[in-house]
């Protein structure tokens, strides 16, 4: 009986998709974050209290928002 065995090497056009998509995420979330920094720092203390939020927990509410930890 005979055992067919096929491995895939990844041609560097698929390594530099990979790494263009990788890089192009890290962007985006990079983007969200500094929006999301940006539209809650326009909020007055006020509006931030009613959301939990102070201003001193902005940049880790963002960061937890975006990136999810």
């Amino acid at each position: 009986m005979a055992i067919l065995a096929q491995t895939y090497k990844p041609t560097s056009a698929d390594t530099f998709t990979s790494v263009f998509n990788m890089v192009k995420t890290d962007v985006a979330n990079y983007l969200a974050y500094r929006k999301t920094i940006s539209e809650l720092s326009k909020l007055t203390n006020r509006e931030l209290g009613d959301l939990g939020l102070s201003r001193s927990g902005i940049k880790a509410s963002a960061i937890y928002a975006v990136y999810n930890y």
